[in-house]
């Protein structure tokens, strides 16, 4: 089993309970951990015998695009329309990060890690 990781993925959204957070919208990151069995891919060399990147981030920016109100809400539909895509995806793990959050401080981020 193999972990593919795709990190740093950014993104302008518009997730938030506030209603500034739904019109003006905010920066985002993700990170996606997915656990493959690439055994055949070690050895063919094929895209095909593993999980396209290029899909999966597709996948995740269409999701992003969805607006929603939590955090949570956002990282599950993810996870659930990755393990949807690629039925090779034995376990997924992902980490949204919301970028200087509306709090009234100086905050860098909030985040919620989710796994299925």
């Amino acid at each position: 089993m193999s972990t593919i990781s795709i990190e740093g993925m950014e993104f302008h959204a518009y997730h938030g309970c506030f209603a500034e957070e739904q019109i003006i919208g905010t920066r985002f990151i993700v990170d996606l951990f997915l656990e493959v069995d690439t055994s055949t891919a070690q050895h063919s060399d094929s895209l095909h015998d593993t999980v396209n990147y290029l899909e999966v981030y597709q996948v995740v920016k269409k999701e992003m695009m969805v607006n929603s109100k939590l955090l949570e809400h956002v990282g599950r539909r993810i996870l659930t329309a990755v393990k949807g895509h690629f039925p090779t995806v034995k376990q997924a793990k992902i980490k949204v990060r919301k970028m200087n959050p509306p709090l009234g401080g100086k905050i860098d981020f909030v985040s919620i890690t989710l796994e299925a």
